[in-house]
């Protein structure tokens, strides 16, 4: 549609999620007709992001070293793990102020159709950290949609066996909907009202 570099541009902008055409397109000539300084500026946060910004070596969470800020805050519950899909469901929790517990980032969630099954998924590294018997509750976070579901009762079924309590997030989350949309009061009360899973 456009010549060269600005198509690219475009092209490029609609690879992001939640982007159509449209919105890509939008942004494209923003930046054609922002000052330089302020593109240059996005650009070097857009590089420095991926520089430093890596994987806590622990949970998952996105993080500037090797272990994130909640991973090295001595004030959490050591005892109780929450699991989730993905960093931002992190950042949507922690803004309740409900939990002080540690969290466990998946990476995704199982979806058969796109083709990503437990392997895909941190679920070794779940298993691992809570081998050493220190956690005494696990809740699982995951979102409450399909793919979401069948996560989180497959990971019921797997620690069962292992004497722990598994609860997952109560109702008051649409679903079919994401955490990170989800209002404060409505996943507070959510944490609040979780309910034991029984396999």
């Amino acid at each position: 549609m456009y010549e060269g570099v600005v198509q690219d541009l475009i092209d490029e902008l609609g690879r992001l999620p939640g982007v159509g055409p449209k919105s890509a397109q939008r942004i494209a000539f923003h930046l054609l007709q922002a000052d330089p300084v302020d593109v240059r500026r996005l650009a070097q946060v857009l590089l420095e992001v991926k520089e430093r910004v890596q994987f806590c070596t622990i949970c998952g969470n996105v993080a500037e070293a090797t272990e994130c800020r909640i991973c090295r805050d001595p004030r959490r519950d050591l005892t109780v793990l929450c699991v989730v899909e993905e960093s931002k469901d992190v950042v949507a929790i922690e803004r309740t102020r409900e939990f002080r517990g540690r969290y466990h980032v998946l990476g995704g969630a199982i979806s058969p159709i796109e083709g990503i099954g437990p392997d895909n998924l941190r679920v070794k590294e779940l298993m691992v950290r809570l081998a050493d018997g220190a956690i005494t509750e696990l809740i699982i976070a995951t979102d409450p949609n399909l793919e979401g579901e069948a996560t989180a009762t497959y990971l019921a079924r797997l620690i069962s066996p292992m004497g722990l309590v598994v609860t997952r997030l109560a109702s008051g989350l649409p679903v079919g909907g994401d955490l990170e949309y989800a209002d404060e009061v409505t996943l507070g009360r959510a944490f609040q009202g979780r309910r034991r899973v029984d396999v």
